[in-house]
């Protein structure tokens, strides 16, 4: 099973696919995760990649696509969910023909719909523990000591393409180079469109629905 999550930066797509991997037994390919890794390692990939990044610019195609390849032809490829890729056309009709090699395709894309107002919301209060990895919020789970983890008092960190004028661009970016995905998977016939600003509760349901 190939499932392929699509939808804006802060659209709920990293949160429910951790939930629906560890339920359908499923291997969570986060694609910003394992960039960010690579950035926090300083390998020849993360530096890179890192100045995209920062700016909120997309991960040239070449990049994305190499790392994707390599992760398919692995042992755990026999049920893997995609969250993050792909984010163009160009990296949709390679993963098509990555596929098409394997005798496979992809069983289910699906689209979390949210606002332009509530993913500007989500995205320029988020902060994280660089220690313990536990994620706050401005809005939705403030710390209770300003910008310290509550759970071991470590300085929390701001990922610099979720400052305001970096989340600008990334929807900017998304707008112009991803959306044409959607319709790439919509004529292929396996688009399911999801609430993403209904409860994650409401959402799990939804995506439990859409993959069968």
């Amino acid at each position: 099973m190939l499932i392929v999550f699509l939808g804006a930066p802060g659209a709920g797509k990293g949160t429910q696919a951790k939930t629906l991997a560890q339920k359908q037994n499923l291997t969570h390919l986060a694609t910003g995760d394992l960039l960010r890794a690579e950035v926090a390692a300083a390998t020849a990939l993360g530096l890179a990649a890192k100045a995209f990044m920062d700016r909120g610019d997309l991960v040239p195609d070449d990049v994305m696509i190499g790392m994707i390849k390599g992760r398919l032809e692995g042992p755990d490829s026999d049920g893997i969910l995609l969250d993050g890729f792909p984010r163009t056309v160009a990296q949709a009709t390679a993963l098509d023909e990555a596929l098409t090699t394997a005798n496979t395709s992809v069983d289910r894309s699906i689209f979390f719909k949210v606002s332009e107002e509530e993913l500007v919301r989500r995205l320029a209060g988020r902060a994280t523990c660089p220690n313990c990895q536990r994620p706050y919020h401005d809005t939705f789970n403030k710390p209770q000591n300003t910008d310290k983890c509550d759970d071991c008092g470590s300085d929390l960190i701001r990922r610099e393409d979720d400052k305001p004028e970096a989340v600008r661009n990334r929807l900017k970016v998304y707008a112009t180079q991803t959306t044409p995905v959607l319709e790439h998977y919509q004529k292929v016939g396996n688009l399911v469109e999801v609430d993403g600003e209904q409860s994650i509760d409401a959402v799990q349901e939804d995506l439990a629905a859409a993959i069968g």
